[in-house]
């Protein structure tokens, strides 16, 4: 017996197996991160779908307020509705540092447009936009923040032909409050 060739065979034997175990880690690994990212990508979508949906409805209320019999109801019916509470909760679980830092600032500007319509403000107000462009802001912070994370690409108002994410100096209700001092 050549124990050259016997050597040679179960080298050469352990190598291929090595090899074929390192690339189905290698591709099991890929599936999984590849799985990961459509999973973040999913939350941060349904996330801002569900904080539209909800401003959305806000909005709607603060059109026509002395529509409703109970605002603070009606208002945190709009957050309920839009299941943002749940959705946020998986945005927790699943988001980076930055998306959820982001997603949690925004949600708090939400609510605090929510508080504003349910104390009364309409939307031609100086109360509604007092919460409404900090929440708008908040919003394009959270988008910059997701495509930084998804897609490495920045994002500045300036791609936009805006001065600033938040449209307050596009608004006309605030520029005519500006102007009258209120």
């Amino acid at each position: 017996m050549d124990w050259g060739t016997l050597v040679a065979t179960v080298s050469g034997g352990v190598i291929a197996i090595s090899g074929t175990v390192l690339a189905d880690h290698l591709r099991s690994r890929h599936e999984r991160d590849r799985s990961s990212e459509e999973r973040r990508r999913a939350v941060y979508m349904e996330f801002i779908g569900a904080a539209g949906a909800c401003h959305a409805r806000l909005r709607r209320i603060a059109r026509a307020p002395e529509a409703e019999v109970d605002l603070d109801a009606a208002t945190r019916a709009a957050l309920d509705d839009a299941a943002l509470h749940e959705v946020r909760e998986r945005l927790f679980i699943d988001a980076s540092t930055a998306v959820a830092s982001a997603g949690q600032a925004m949600f708090e500007q939400l609510r605090a447009l929510q508080r504003a319509v349910a104390a009364g403000a309409a939307h031609s107000s100086p109360a509604f936009h007092d919460a409404y462009h900090p929440y708008l802001g908040a919003v394009w912070a959270y988008r910059v923040a997701v495509r930084a994370e998804l897609e490495g690409q920045p994002l500045a108002p300036v791609a936009f032909g805006w001065e600033q994410w938040d449209a307050k100096d596009r608004c006309p209700i605030c520029a005519t409050a500006g102007t009258t001092g209120a």
